[in-house]
């Protein structure tokens, strides 16, 4: 893969408006109060979508509401960033039907996790426009406005420093690689897959995270990825939390960990455990779609974003 600089969405400034819009499972008005306080105490305006309390059984309104509401946000020029009040499942009814002509001349940062997986793919693998996977309204709190997660989520924002350190694990695998970084949650990765928005791994740094899978389904949607060759050309791989595995009555025999090193056992890039990203109380930001460095050694991992080589 050719190294060149990556064209990114305008990072934001004071007085910039964020959207806040819900193209998944339903979040009530309660949810999203304190970012939108935290984000006018950050300088910014905030333009809440119609989405936000609506319901419609377990989603936030129908297919065509939720359409309705982020294609609102992604045509308004006047919003620079969109962040999602909550994923769940929903995103991957209503990505087809997006119209992006107006985004693609107006590109904005799309913020979230979880669900919204579908979007960050969708946007890495048919117009290469970086992204930010990290924390929805719901990490906005009074006890975690101080925190270092969400202030990286300011960091990401506006064009800051992104550096992750991680204490050393036995399972990692040692290393350095250079490379843009893509994924998200692993069941979302596994479930785009053969689909338009499924992303293009080789010679990339590959992000994976989930919650609340049986141990089998886990092995079963990383050979997904790799028996579509997603996993044998990467630059590394970086872990972040598998949180809530839940195993069978007749136990699978290997943990989570085990099952994730075991399907990459046979490759030689780096591979980083135990990173902060994913649903995990300090949910760290990661600018998906640009160019990361990751140093794997006894000491631990480091990931950075490489502004130079994203200028």
């Amino acid at each position: 893969m050719v190294k060149t600089n990556i064209e990114h969405p305008p990072y934001l400034k004071r007085g910039d408006t964020v959207g806040i819009t819900c193209p998944a499972g339903y979040v009530s008005e309660d949810r999203i109060r304190f970012a939108i306080e935290t984000l006018k105490l950050w300088g910014f305006n905030v333009k809440v979508g119609t989405t936000v309390g609506n319901e419609h059984h377990y989603f936030s309104g129908t297919d065509g509401e939720r359409l309705n509401d982020l294609q609102n946000m992604l045509d308004d020029p006047s919003v620079k960033a969109i962040l999602m009040g909550r994923g769940g499942y929903g995103t991957s009814r209503i990505v087809d039907n997006l119209d992006w002509t107006k985004f693609k001349l107006n590109p904005k940062w799309i913020c979230g996790f979880s669900d919204i997986t579908v979007l960050h793919s969708h946007l890495h693998a048919t117009m290469q426009i970086p992204s930010l996977h990290g924390p929805m309204t719901g990490a906005f709190r009074p006890d975690t406005i101080n925190s270092d997660h969400i202030q990286q989520c300011y960091a990401a924002l506006t064009g800051g420093s992104l550096y992750y350190h991680t204490e050393p694990s036995k399972l990692n695998r040692l290393g350095s690689a250079n490379g843009i970084l893509v994924g998200g949650n692993l069941a979302i990765l596994s479930h785009l897959v053969g689909s338009k928005s499924d992303i293009d791994t080789t010679e990339k740094i590959l992000f994976i995270e989930d919650i609340g899978e049986h141990l089998y389904k886990v092995d079963r949607m990383l050979l997904t990825l790799k028996r579509a060759g997603k996993l044998s050309k990467l630059r590394g791989l970086v872990v972040g939390g598998f949180t809530e595995m839940e195993d069978t009555e007749r136990p699978f025999g290997k943990t989570v960990e085990e099952i994730i090193r075991n399907a990459v056992e046979e490759y030689d890039y780096p591979v980083c455990f135990d990173f902060p990203v994913g649903h995990i109380e300090e949910n760290h930001t990661l600018a998906l779609g640009m160019w990361h460095k990751l140093n794997v050694t006894e000491q631990g991992g480091q990931l950075h974003l490489d502004h130079m080589s994203n200028a």
